[in-house]
């Protein structure tokens, strides 16, 4: 009874921290992680997301980008950063869902090591190629690959990001037989593939649609459902010759565990009264899906993804290393 009552008051004494804290947060700058270079669609929408934090909370939001390790060196410094409010974590359903299957040690555990906050965007990626690329579309692509296996080179942000979820899907699903790339992030990989040092990319929406319009890289189809109005002249993957195939990724924010619910929800709260306006209506114009919800829609995506992630992965044979 004794250590019920024990129990009971320091529940009640931890409630009453968390709920101090947060009336007097934020008392400094806030720092949003990026575990992936700047310049690509993470980074785009860490900074919207950061300025509309700086608007709501009247406090600067500074964007940190540490890159590498397919997003575990991020992940990891925002795992262990202290969980007062003053840091949160935008990243990629790869870096959230998927690292656990590619990595024996990635240095933390999604749903144990941080809280989820908000999911952002659901984000396409769209098939784009060099000009020089003999491949008009999709089926040509195909054929080409599988009458040079191993000579198409396809780029992608990391092992086990969306870009390379997206081309490993693409390969099983057709039996092509393509030569994954990875890079230390999408921008690195765009840059060699603008200049021809790589094939092909499923690059993130919000990098594509410039190159397409500027007719610097050729879109041969997009991973959605249903086209993008940003890109009403590239086909579907489904539509180009691929039946059923759908990729998406999406890209979310989290906050180190233990950050008091009630900085989590205020910020949950800020960021769906932005999506939901100015904000939103920038990641539409760059082909982003803005999704939004609560803390538990999040969790529930980074469960679903992990389940499915797994299977792809496994069948396309990729071990933990």
């Amino acid at each position: 009874m004794i250590d019920r009552i024990r129990r009971s008051l320091l529940a009640l004494a931890l409630l009453a921290a968390g709920t101090a804290s947060a009336q007097t947060w934020p008392t400094g700058p806030i720092k949003i992680i990026v575990p992936f270079p700047a310049g690509g669609s993470v980074d785009m929408v860490a900074r919207a997301v950061g300025k509309r934090m700086s608007d709501a909370l009247g406090q600067p939001v500074i964007v940190d980008n540490r890159a590498g390790a397919s997003g575990n060196i991020g992940a990891e410094a925002a795992a262990r950063a202290q969980a007062d409010g003053h840091t949160f974590f935008v990243a990629s359903s790869g870096v959230l869902a998927a690292n656990q299957f590619l990595y024996k040690r990635p240095g933390f555990d999604t749903l144990k090591d941080f809280a989820p906050v908000i999911q952002l965007v659901i984000q396409p990626h769209v098939l784009v190629v060099h000009p020089s690329v003999p491949a008009k579309d999709l089926k040509e692509l195909i054929a080409l690959a599988k009458a040079q296996p191993g000579k198409v080179t396809i780029g992608n942000a990391g092992i086990g990001t969306g870009q390379d979820i997206a081309a490993r899907q693409f390969e099983t699903t057709t039996g092509a037989k393509v030569l994954h790339v990875p890079y230390k992030g999408g921008a690195p990989a765009l840059a060699d593939l603008l200049g021809g040092q790589i094939n092909a990319m499923f690059e993130t929406s919000p990098t594509a649609v410039p190159v397409i319009r500027e007719n610097k890289l050729r879109g041969i189809a997009i991973t959605s459902a249903r086209r993008s109005p940003s890109l009403p002249n590239v086909p579907t993957v489904a539509e180009a010759g691929i039946p059923g195939f759908e990729s998406v990724t999406w890209i979310g924010m989290v906050a180190p565990a233990s950050t008091p619910k009630a900085i989590i929800d205020r910020v949950n709260a800020e960021l769906n009264k932005g999506l939901q306006a100015e904000m939103g209506k920038q990641f539409a114009d760059i082909a982003l899906d803005p999704a939004g919800g609560t803390p538990q829609k999040m969790t529930d995506a980074i469960r679903k993804d992990q389940a499915e992630y797994g299977r792809i992965l496994k069948a396309a044979g990729v071990e933990p290393q």
